[in-house]
């Protein structure tokens, strides 16, 4: 600090003792310059690197989410999934830093830009609140008069939490003054005899389960902090009640299902608790699809979910056994019982094949393997411009395109098992192809086949993820009854509606719908109801 002339002591010792005093401070000071700039450069740095990495991880992103179709794999998608959680966090870290480290950096990241996110607009559908600030009523300076010439608006995105309300059915009762007669409207059925929860809350409590995978006691937990105590066994008996009320529909699903000329059909595991052994036991979730939408048809898509106590062979016999037409499925062979007639018959997936040379090329990164991905990927490239255009349309280019292609392959596939050693998982992958050619290459000559089984495959991706939240079901009736809502609710979302929307709208009507009747309540049905709606509307 300036210190004046006559500040200064007289006395030449005392005058050195205060010039190394401020040296030394001078030093002291210098020093903790110097060290808060190496942590502004060392933030620097790793702002500008976090940067750099978030912009190669977004375009790895990108790159990985331009892969369709037969290219995809489950370990693909969980390394996007990873990718995307590595970015979250970093981004997170950066919103996180001190405002004066991010100012730090300023002239360097003229160097290297930041593309600022792309905001959109609220929809327009959302309702609007407005909030007036009104400034003063007069002028700040001389107190004249304000005349309103205009306004800014700037919106702000919030969320208000779900809540609950109670709706109370009053029915007045009326005597009549003649002869003591009493007249009171009739109590309005419940979805739930003498059931406490209303339509919206059931589909509400039923879809956080099946398809956002809330398990019941958290759905508990969730509920307790809004003030409202609905105990898990309470909200069991809701999940009963519900499959029991909409199981004909699910039926109704199953028997359109099985009318289809194709169908495709999948399993998962599903672990079930087994009481008699103090452990769990496997059963088995099946789904079967019909979904001609990519063959031009207009016809609705649907899901029919049934579960076994096991996988053996005679349960998609005794699912399908009024089913004739082709069945899309993989290579198991407990579906081999309806091949046998002649009255199924069979299509095989190339996305299992594909899988299985994705794998070895990925754990050995073999190049026969690599070899054999490039060639499927070229089936897959003839597909994707063909996708929603009639059988016929779709016959005609597999034939002349995609007939040499599967030729060559054939032809490829042969050579190379030749050269590889019998024991080895590369031969594996090439024999379980060779094996079911016959299978893999009837889409060729149908123009209603798909080239694979990702219809079902995508139908049991949500039951996977409940599995992996909910542990193990209490009983081989908890996965007969998950198959019901399971049915509706991804049905419900192949025919693109809102599912809670759709289960609330079955809810309000099934228990005084006429049976038959009952059709008017199917997914499509209601998809059509909505549409008319919106054209009167319009």
């Amino acid at each position: 600090m300036p210190c004046a002339l006559d500040q200064l002591p007289d006395d030449i010792e005392t005058l050195k003792r205060w010039v190394i005093e401020q040296a030394a401070r001078s030093a002291a000071l210098d020093a903790e310059v110097a060290q808060w700039r190496a942590q502004v450069e060392a933030k620097r740095s790793e702002v500008i690197e976090a940067r750099l990495m978030i912009e190669k991880l977004k375009l790895q992103i990108a790159r990985l989410r331009r892969i369709q179709f037969g290219r995809k794999s489950e370990r693909h998608d969980a390394h996007v999934a990873q990718l995307e959680l590595i970015v979250e966090e970093l981004e997170t870290s950066l919103a996180a830093s001190a405002p004066a480290a991010e100012s730090s950096v300023v002239d360097t990241a003229k160097a290297s830009p930041r593309m600022p996110p792309v905001r959109h607009p609220p929809p327009a559908h959302l309702p609007r609140e407005n909030v007036v600030h009104a400034a003063a009523c007069t002028c700040p300076d001389c107190g004249g008069e304000l005349k309103k010439i205009g306004e800014d608006v700037a919106e702000q995105l919030e969320f208000i939490p779900e809540h609950f309300k109670v709706i109370r059915h009053v029915r007045p009762k009326f005597a009549c003054a003649k002869c003591s007669i009493l007249v009171q409207a009739p109590a309005p059925s419940r979805p739930i005899d003498k059931g406490l929860a209303g339509p919206g809350l059931l589909a509400h409590v039923a879809v956080s389960k099946y398809l956002d995978h809330l398990p019941l006691y958290r759905q508990s937990e969730i509920y307790a902090r809004q003030g409202v105590d609905l105990d898990r066994s309470t909200l069991a008996d809701w999940i009963g009640g519900i499959s029991r009320l909409v199981a004909p529909l699910a039926e109704l699903i199953g028997r359109y299902v099985t009318t289809a000329n194709k169908v495709h059909a999948d399993d998962t595991t599903v672990p079930v608790l087994d009481p008699g052994r103090g452990k769990t036991k496997t059963g088995r979730l099946w789904v079967y699809v019909r979904d001609d939408r990519p063959a031009g048809s207009k016809d609705a898509p649907a899901a029919y979910y049934r579960y076994t106590p096991t996988r053996e062979g005679r349960h998609p016999c005794e699912h399908l056994k009024r089913f004739a037409g082709t069945l899309q499925a993989d290579g198991f062979s407990g579906f081999d019982g309806l091949y046998e007639d002649g009255r199924v018959v069979e299509a095989a997936c190339w996305a299992h094949v594909r899988r299985k040379f994705y794998d070895l090329y990925a754990a050995t990164t073999s190049a026969l393997a690599e070899a054999a991905l490039r060639r499927i990927g070229k089936l897959y490239e003839i597909e994707a411009e063909i996708r929603g255009k009639p059988p016929d349309a779709r016959r005609a280019v597999r034939q002349a395109r995609a007939g040499p292609v599967l030729e060559q392959l054939k032809q490829w596939l042969q050579a190379t098992l030749t050269t590889v050693s019998a024991k080895s998982d590369l031969a594996a992958a090439i024999g379980y192809a060779l094996k079911r050619w016959t299978a893999l290459t009837r889409y060729r000559d149908d123009g209603a086949i798909e080239i694979d089984n990702n219809a079902a495959e995508r139908a049991l991706r949500g039951p996977v993820l409940s599995r992996k939240n909910f542990l193990f079901a209490g009983a081989d009736s908890g996965g007969e009854r998950a198959a019901v809502p399971y049915t509706l609710l991804e049905t419900a979302k192949l025919n693109t509606l809102n599912p809670e929307a759709y289960l609330r709208f079955v809810l309000e009507r099934i228990a005084e719908q006429p049976s038959n009747r009952l059709d008017e309540l199917l997914p499509w049905n209601y998809a059509r109801e909505l549409a008319r709606d919106d054209r009167l509307a319009a």
